[in-house]
């Protein structure tokens, strides 16, 4: 078996990292580890004294010793009570989910308040990932066709469980994973860069002047409306979209790595938003 967690190529390098410097944040804390794949992250959080439970709608493929995983389908229900764990890792997992804002409501559900919320996603954000949208909806063009019935169904296994494994046919960006992240119950606690990409960088002093014009020209024209919102909070979340947006880490960054904290129960947010009434059938 090849170990990916050693590769500084792969993204579970970088969760290991990541784990192993922070390893007094989870030690003796409950860690869910969904989806869990073959382990690797789960055992490491075991070997660092975390307390990991690992869920998967695969665990057939599950491979460490000494630790169990479960099967579950985050978009039906985790088996675990409200407000369980400290730590949720959802690795690769998010560009797979076909109902994100669902998954996201369930991980609020199964965290305490102040517990944290860590996705990795291949980079959906930088800037080879959006000249590849450009040229071909692909997510590498010339390499990987657009998704597809043929190449983005990964697992299929209807005599064990009828869930798909869809493969990145759901990829998401960070303004689209900060929101529905938000409309959950979170906010960014922490973006970790990982590895750069060549071809980004490449293309980041001829790109880079656009994307600061364009994205603080869209700011300024909108700080300023009025939308029902004190005008503190609205400067607050279009000045974070605003920063997200021209962050040189994400546009040449491999993958997103974002820990999110959980600062309201998913059911509460709600309340507190106001709605934009659209007519209907109008363009």
């Amino acid at each position: 078996m090849k170990n990916f967690e050693d590769n500084p190529k792969s993204i579970k390098y970088h969760v290991k990292k990541f784990l192993i410097r922070h390893q007094e944040r989870f030690r003796n804390k409950i860690v869910v580890d969904m989806p869990a794949g073959n382990g690797v992250t789960s055992r490491i959080l075991k070997d660092i004294g975390a307390i990991p439970l690992a869920f998967d709608l695969f665990p057939e493929y599950f491979v460490q010793e000494g630790i169990s995983c479960t099967r579950a389908n985050v978009l039906e229900k985790l088996p675990l009570e409200d407000k369980h764990a400290d730590f949720v890792i959802c690795q690769e997992g998010i560009e797979h989910f076909t109902d994100q804002f669902k998954s996201l409501t369930e991980f609020n559900r199964i965290l305490k308040p102040g517990g944290s919320l860590i996705i990795t996603t291949p980079n959906y954000s930088n800037i080879r990932a959006r000249l590849s949208y450009f040229l071909s909806e692909s997510e590498r063009f010339n390499s990987i066709m657009p998704p597809n019935e043929i190449d983005s169904i990964w697992m299929n296994d209807q005599s064990k469980t009828s869930d798909i494994y869809f493969g990145h046919v759901f990829l998401i960006g960070i303004q689209k994973l900060r929101v529905l992240a938000n409309l959950s119950g979170f906010k960014i606690k922490h973006i970790q860069f990982t590895r750069l990409k060549t071809t980004s960088l490449a293309l980041f002093p001829i790109t880079y002047p656009f994307i600061f014009l364009s994205n603080l020209f869209t700011y300024l024209k909108h700080v300023n409306r009025e939308k029902g919102y004190p005008k503190d909070y609205q400067k607050g979340v279009y000045g974070e979209i605003f920063r997200l947006s021209i962050n040189p880490k994400i546009l040449l960054d491999g993958h997103l790595f974002v820990e999110f904290e959980k600062v309201n129960d998913f059911d509460q947010v709600m309340g507190k938003m106001k709605s934009v009434q659209k007519e209907f059938g109008c363009t």
